[in-house]
């Protein structure tokens, strides 16, 4: 595992008029490295997430992914480092109803500019694994909640993302999928040396986790 820093939060917060998401955060995630964040709803857990992936930017403080801070990049530089850098799994699963599966599978990498031959293939192989190729034909209310949901997780692995970021990502799955997707995350992690983020409640998944972060009321308790 490389030691090298990834990430930075430096002295983090998040105001939404009256309501105070983040009180000052400050961490460090190394590259390559799996990271689990958890803690009771409201804590702030999905916040932190959604900046470090430039989903949103922080009222206070820094957000640094590989020296560079996401506050001070443009609107279309954001939107490029989400597309190149980042890898998203919620756990509603954003599918366009317009497309078949595989479709909103290549998205990404059509609106980047990098859909190729490879990209497919992945996105085919990755649908063997998770046992939906009989979905990729299909559209997405076609589907149940459960194979939504892989067909969410092989769009946001379509490109080898440097940072995965996975928001409940078993929230939809039965136990047995449950433990398939999160061993899926953990060993493409691990090939594409990406940082794994997860934040969960599942505690059969918490406890395989050895790096552990715990909010509360938009606070860091232990890391």
């Amino acid at each position: 595992m490389s030691t090298n820093i990834m990430i930075k939060v430096e002295s983090v917060k998040k105001f939404y008029k009256k309501s105070h998401a983040l009180n000052g955060i400050t961490l460090s995630m190394n590259e390559g490295e799996e990271y689990l964040i958890r803690g009771a709803s409201g804590s702030g857990k999905s916040t932190l997430l959604y900046l470090l992936g430039g989903l949103d930017r922080p009222t206070e403080g820094k957000v640094i992914v590989n020296q560079k801070n996401l506050v001070d990049l443009s609107d279309e530089d954001l939107a490029l480092y989400r597309n190149r850098y980042v890898g998203f799994v919620f756990q509603f699963h954003f599918l366009l109803s317009s497309m078949n599966c595989l479709d909103n599978i290549l998205l990404p990498g059509r609106l980047g500019g990098v859909y190729s031959d490879e990209v497919m293939s992945r996105a085919k192989q990755l649908a063997k694994i998770l046992s939906v190729e009989h979905c990729l034909e299909k559209y997405p209310y076609e589907l149940s909640g459960g194979e939504q949901q892989r067909i969410n997780i092989i769009r946001a692995l379509s490109l080898k993302p440097k940072l995965l970021l996975c928001d409940e990502p078993t929230g939809n799955l039965d136990s047995e999928n449950s433990q398939k997707v999160i061993q899926l995350l953990r060993s493409l992690a691990k090939e594409f040396h990406a940082t794994l983020v997860v934040v969960t409640h599942d505690p059969q998944i918490a406890q395989s986790f050895s790096n552990q972060l715990l909010m509360k009321d938009g606070l860091l308790v232990t890391q």
